[in-house]
């Protein structure tokens, strides 16, 4: 089985790599915009192209049999109506929570006629990093909607996913809601983050307005859309769910493991 991972060198799409390999996976194509500079495994073949240069597309896609599809939005139906094209078996691909901003991804897939696995993971925990700057800077995280609670998951965990479901049989017109094992509130993550530290961090909480001024230095435009999402979770909080442990056959990663493994990330 001749499987290509677009957005080889991604946060994710390079942990897929290594997932397969660990799982046996011997003909693997990973699609990177800079061959030379990917430092991919040896026996992996590498191939230049990208999502956003759909161009690169139909020599990536020459015969695969199934494709992990990066999230691209602007040309995920050329891309997979592409995939259509040249035979490819079945999609997997990482979308988000069905109905969000994500959905397009989906409905791109479903539209080309292959049989497809979506993979639904909500926030990755990898967004903490947005508190690194303050917490390198000092012991006082300066955030918003405290209280705003969700589960969040290990990209380790989401990669793990989609090699598992790429190499097993039985997973082809799937949707797999993906959450980290517990739900947490920011100050919970922060108080977890200064544990891995060895630290005692304080979190102090803004009003909107200034919260969405301080993340529009990260976000731009997004920070109002960010906040007002942070609100929701306040008043709805997002619970766990058990997909990954049921899929891998062993806990997800939780956020504490999660914050040990990355604490250089906060230093």
């Amino acid at each position: 089985m001749k499987i290509l991972v677009t957005g080889a060198t991604g946060n994710v799409g390079r942990m897929v790599v290594d997932e397969l390999l660990a799982l046996g996976a011997e003909d693997i194509r990973a699609l990177t915009v800079d061959p030379a500079r990917a430092g991919l495994p040896p026996g992996v073949e590498v191939v230049r192209g990208f999502l956003g240069k759909v161009e690169t597309m139909p020599a990536a896609l020459a015969g695969a049999d199934v494709m992990f599809l990066a999230p691209y939005p602007p040309t995920v139906s050329e891309v997979c109506r592409l995939a259509a094209d040249a035979g490819v078996g079945r999609i997997v691909d990482l979308a988000g929570a069905k109905g969000d901003h994500w959905q397009v991804i989906e409905d791109g897939v479903e539209a080309s006629g292959v049989p497809f696995t979506h993979l639904e993971p909500g926030e990755f925990m990898a967004n903490a990093t947005l508190w690194a700057g303050q917490i390198r800077a000092g012991d006082v995280v300066r955030d918003t909607c405290g209280d705003a609670a969700n589960a969040p998951i290990a990209q380790e965990d989401i990669a793990a996913v989609a090699a598992r479901v790429i190499v097993e049989a039985g997973h082809a017109g799937r949707s797999y809601e993906m959450t980290g094992p517990e739900s947490l509130t920011r100050r919970e993550k922060v108080e977890r983050i200064g544990r891995a530290l060895g630290r005692r961090l304080t979190y102090v909480d803004l009003p909107r307005a200034e919260a969405i001024a301080q993340l529009e230095q990260a976000m731009g435009e997004y920070a109002e859309w960010y906040v007002d999402g942070l609100a929701a979770l306040a008043e709805h909080p997002q619970a766990a769910v058990p997909t990954v442990a049921e899929l891998l056959g062993r806990p997800a990663i939780t956020f504490q493991e999660w914050a040990g493994r990355h604490a250089d990330d906060f230093r």
